[in-house]
């Protein structure tokens, strides 16, 4: 059964959210190999510079990177706080699933060893 901290997690939605682009992702993808300026960030993709930094902001917003500016320069880096939070949810999800699976195996096995 969920419980209310589990419906009501603003951080984890918004990260989901960052992470459900493929843009963004690509973007969090370069950024583990290093801190980049906006303009190398922009580069691999056919969109227009300020369509481009509304992803870079909701990846700020969601607390996936961080900016400095330098000058006319924007650099980006990677901040993996929030992907520990997103492992941890997931690794939760996937222990609740096991053991549920686990147990529907033991009815499954207790079935089959009752119609023999």
């Amino acid at each position: 059964m969920a419980t209310s901290t589990s419906l009501a997690d603003p951080d984890l939605d918004r990260l989901f959210h960052a992470l459900a682009d493929p843009t963004r992702r690509a973007v969090v993808e370069r950024l583990g190999i290093g801190p980049a300026p906006t303009s190398e960030l922009a580069r691999p993709f056919p969109m227009a510079l300020p369509s481009f930094l509304q992803h870079l902001d909701v990846l700020e917003h969601a607390g996936l990177v961080t900016s400095e500016k330098r000058g006319r320069v924007r650099t980006y880096r990677l901040t993996p706080r929030p992907l520990a939070s997103a492992q941890d949810w997931l690794a939760r999800q996937r222990d609740l699933w096991e053991r549920r699976l686990d147990r529907f195996d033991a009815y499954v096995r207790t079935l089959k060893e009752t119609d023999r």
